[in-house]
């Protein structure tokens, strides 16, 4: 299991965290979707659909992690992640380079580059990315029209197929990915600005996201059905960490 070296910096500079002014500038021109999700609810083939409409350009997140092999496919710099080594990222963040940056797992840094965002400003497109549940607040934070979609799966059943069909993990995986699961629901309960999207169709999941994201359209109804879902999953994924 990789570890963070500099952990305690990463914790220390992100806790009080503040955007340069350029960054600042770029932000104010840029209409910015992001996706949040537990692990294995479908959300990067979500952006891959909204990708094929190009009216989306996506985000490519910075990580501090290595490349990983995806179904017998190597991932590559530039494509699933910018691969960046801890001190280039530690720099960016002291100099404000971030809309958001997180720690996640304790085992690597990943956030959206204010760089990426200037581009999709100069494409005229909407920027689409997926972010972690910790870096969200500060980009709805410094960018009060962001908007967070937070995506769910069907049922908590469907979830854990869908988790298991991955591949195999290890038990401390596994748990890790379930507390995690934990913190991100019980995140989107207690903030109102999260906007749930439940992924049991791609096609009419793919609509209601486009639809949110050009138009801002989301119904009582929909954040209602969300929000009970989300309550559902965490109560079952709760008891099912009490038995590991």
């Amino acid at each position: 299991m990789n570890k963070l070296t500099h952990l305690d910096e990463f914790q220390a500079l992100l806790s009080d965290y503040q955007l340069s002014k350029q960054a600042l500038q770029t932000l104010s021109q840029t209409r910015l979707v992001l996706l949040v999700a537990p692990t294995s609810t479908g959300r990067n083939r979500l952006i891959r659909e909204l990708l094929k409409t190009d009216d989306y350009y996506y985000i490519v997140s910075d990580t501090t992690r290595q490349p990983r092999s995806n179904d017998g496919v190597m991932e590559l710099t530039g494509v699933e992640y910018w691969f960046r080594d801890e001190a280039e990222v530690l720099n960016d963040i002291r100099e404000g380079k971030y809309l958001e940056a997180a720690v996640i797992h304790q085992q690597q840094v990943s956030g959206i580059s204010i760089r990426e965002l200037q581009l999709a400003t100069d494409k005229g497109k909407i920027a689409i990315t997926d972010a972690e549940i910790a870096g969200i607040d500060n980009a709805i934070r410094l960018k009060p029209d962001t908007l967070g979609i937070f995506v769910l799966p069907p049922s908590f059943d469907e979830w854990q197929r869908r988790l298991h069909h991955r591949g195999d993990m290890h038990d401390e995986e596994y748990k890790r990915r379930m507390e995690s699961a934990v913190a991100e629901l019980s995140a989107a309960l207690k903030h109102t600005y999260y906007r749930f999207v439940i992924n049991d169709d791609i096609d009419s999941a793919v609509q209601q996201i486009n639809a949110i994201a050009k138009l801002d359209t989301y119904t009582a109804e929909q954040h209602s059905t969300g929000r009970n879902l989300a309550e559902q999953l965490m109560l079952e994924t709760s008891i099912l960490l009490r038995s590991l």
